[in-house]
C-alpha cells in the first residue's frame, strides 16, 4: 500500500517570502492555522504583524530581497526560529506596467533585482539550511510562457525566474524545487500603481489575443490550493511538484474556450 497523505503540518518547519499580501499572506496564515512553524518575511513590519494577529502564530522577520545584508539576517533569523527548514515559499514580485519602449535603465532593474536575482540569492543561502527532502517553491506567472501588452518585462523575469528553478534542479538535486505559474487573481497588489488609462488599453489588446478570462481565482483559494499540494510533496518525499500552472477555469474573453 502506498503512504497515507495528511495534510496536518504540525512539525513542519516554513518561511514565506513575500507574506505581506496577495497569496503569500494567504499562504501563510493558512500553514500557521495547519499547525505548522512559519517565519514570515516581507520588507513591512506592520503588515506582517497583522497576519501574524490574525493567524494566532508566526515569527515576524523584515527583509529586503534586492539587500545581500538583509538575505542573510533573514536565513539567520529563520534557522534560529525554525532549525532546518522544510518549505520555502518565495512570492515576492514586482510588475511595471509600461510597454517596451518605455521600460527605462532602473525599471528593468528593480523588476529584475526582486523577481529573479532576489530568489537566486536566497536560493544560495537555503541550500545549507534546508531538511532532507526540503522544498524551495517560488510563484512565477503564466505570462512566462505568453507575454502581455504592456507587461513585456514583468513576463521576461519570470522567464528567467522559470530558468533559473531549473537550473538549480540540475545542479542541486538532492533538495526539491517548485515552480508555481500562477494565472490572473484578484484581489492582491499586483496592478495597484498602474495607470488605468494604459491598462484600459492593453486589456483590450489581451482580449483581441485572447489572454483575458472571465473570472480571476481568488488569493486565498490558491493559497489553500498550494498548501495542500506541498503538504503531500512534504509527506511523499520521493514526489515533487517541479512545474505546474495554476489558472481560472474560465473561459478567455470572445472566445469561449478555457
Amino acid at each position: 500500500m502506498g503512504t497515507s497523505v495528511s495534510l496536518d503540518l504540525a512539525g513542519r518547519r516554513i518561511l514565506v517570502v513575500g507574506a505581506s499580501e496577495g497569496i503569500g499572506r494567504e499562504f501563510a496564515a493558512a500553514a500557521v492555522g495547519a499547525g505548522a512553524s512559519v517565519v514570515l518575511s516581507a520588507r513591512r513590519a506592520a503588515r506582517l504583524a497583522e497576519v501574524v494577529t490574525n493567524a494566532g502564530g508566526g515569527r515576524v522577520v523584515c527583509v529586503d530581497v534586492t539587500n545581500d545584508d538583509s538575505l542573510d539576517a533573514l536565513v539567520a533569523d529563520a534557522v534560529e526560529e525554525l532549525g532546518e527548514v522544510d518549505l520555502v515559499l518565495y512570492a515576492v514580485g514586482s510588475a511595471s506596467l509600461a510597454r517596451l519602449v518605455h521600460c527605462d535603465r532602473a525599471m528593468w532593474n528593480q523588476t529584475l533585482s526582486i523577481n529573479v536575482i532576489g530568489f537566486n540569492q536566497l536560493a544560495v543561502r537555503m541550500i545549507e539550511v534546508m531538511a532532507p527532502g526540503g522544498i524551495i517553491a517560488v510563484l512565477s506567472s503564466e505570462t512566462s510562457a505568453v507575454p502581455r501588452d504592456g507587461l513585456v518585462a514583468y513576463a521576461a523575469s519570470k522567464a528567467a525566474l522559470d530558468a533559473s528553478v531549473k537550473g538549480w534542479h540540475a545542479e542541486h538535486p538532492e533538495i526539491r524545487w517548485s515552480c508555481v505559474a500562477v494565472g490572473a487573481t484578484f484581489p492582491t497588489a499586483f496592478g495597484t500603481s498602474f495607470d488605468m488609462d494604459l491598462v484600459g488599453s492593453v486589456m483590450d489588446q489581451w482580449v483581441r489575443r485572447g489572454l483575458l478570462q472571465e473570472e480571476f481565482m481568488v488569493p486565498a483559494e490558491v493559497a489553500q490550493h498550494l498548501l495542500a499540494m506541498y503538504a503531500s510533496a512534504l509527506a511523499l518525499p520521493s514526489v515533487n511538484v517541479e512545474h505546474i500552472l495554476i489558472r481560472s477555469p474560465s473561459p478567455t474573453i470572445g472566445t469561449g474556450n478555457a
